[in-house]
């Protein structure tokens, strides 16, 4: 995770006494107006920092030694928490306490003395193709507003887009003519995902025989492509439920989720040949390096190389 830089703030809080709440809230507000960081981010930040609130009980951030922060760390790894969690708790800590310095409340940021957490690469989850031609079409007529859930699992396949990308689409956003939508990543950085033709297909079936009547005739059209039952954004939480539902139904792993079909899109478009920048570019990586860990995933595409220039091969 990258870190952020703050902004140089005048000091306004050096003065409050003991107000660790106001601190707290005031940070978030920082991160949100200031850094411009995405909700889910933030949300995220708030949830590290509601952690550390309950584990400091009252204690002042102020008299906090750097073995007490080692403690805290401690504590997240007795809660059974993810190393990525943990490493983002750390990143948020260092950040808070770095607001707090500037804000005149901390003399010293000893936060930056905590050390890295070393993260194993995990390999992602990855569909085979037969198995995503089984989940693609499990959505049938038996099923409440099915064109709308085929349309959806055919999005996030063609795009390999995340489930919140594809719960901000607007119809705008969306061009079946020439085969391609505008999604809006983190940061709001824009990039352009293409669609195939299936994908086309199930969109266009969708907004001419189902999205009509969940749309209804409201003062203000929705503004969103997905639309909930009532005619909302379909949200993100509403995305995973429904891909898990479908996952049941085609007997695909209970563990699958939406970044399972962005993970099988992007090891899908390397088995069959695509340039690794490529791919960054469609997934909406910053680096490569992100990128280069579905590499290691398609293991068949590495023996074709292998088989076809190793001269032992």
């Amino acid at each position: 995770m990258a870190r952020i830089k703050p902004k140089l703030v005048p000091p306004k809080l050096a003065n409050r006494g003991g107000a660790p709440e106001r601190w707290a809230a005031a940070f978030v507000d920082y991160l949100r107006g200031e850094c411009r960081l995405a909700d889910n981010t933030v949300a995220a930040y708030t949830r590290d920092l509601a952690r550390l609130q309950t584990w400091l009980k009252g204690r002042a951030v102020q008299k906090l030694t750097i073995a007490d922060l080692s403690d805290f760390v401690a504590w997240l790894h007795s809660h059974k928490l993810a190393p990525s969690s943990v490493a983002r708790h750390i990143v948020t800590v260092r950040m808070y306490f770095r607001y707090l310095q500037l804000e005149g409340v901390l003399q010293d940021n000893l936060a930056e003395l905590l050390g890295s957490q070393k993260l194993w690469q995990r390999v992602p989850e990855v569909l085979s193709p037969v198995m995503v031609d089984r989940f693609l079409v499990a959505p049938s007529p038996l099923e409440p507003f099915w064109r709308r859930d085929r349309a959806l699992l055919e999005m996030l396949y063609a795009t390999g887009c995340r489930a919140s990308e594809i719960s901000n689409l607007q119809l705008a956003d969306t061009h079946l003519d020439d085969g391609y939508c505008r999604c809006h990543g983190k940061g709001n950085k824009q990039r352009l995902a293409p669609l195939g033709k299936k994908a086309v297909q199930a969109v266009g079936e969708y907004l001419d025989q189902e999205r009509p009547a969940l749309a209804g005739i409201p003062a203000k059209p929705p503004r969103w492509l997905l639309l909930s039952r009532s005619g909302r954004r379909l949200r993100r939480e509403a995305i995973w439920q429904l891909v898990k539902k479908y996952a049941i139904l085609a007997g695909a792993p209970a563990s699958i989720s939406p970044h399972t079909m962005r993970h099988s899109f992007a090891t899908h478009l390397l088995a069959g040949g695509a340039d690794l920048r490529q791919v960054q570019e469609m997934l909406g990586h910053a680096s490569i390096a992100t990128t280069q860990i579905y590499t290691h995933v398609d293991q068949s595409r590495l023996k074709k190389v292998h088989n076809q220039f190793h001269p032992r091969a």
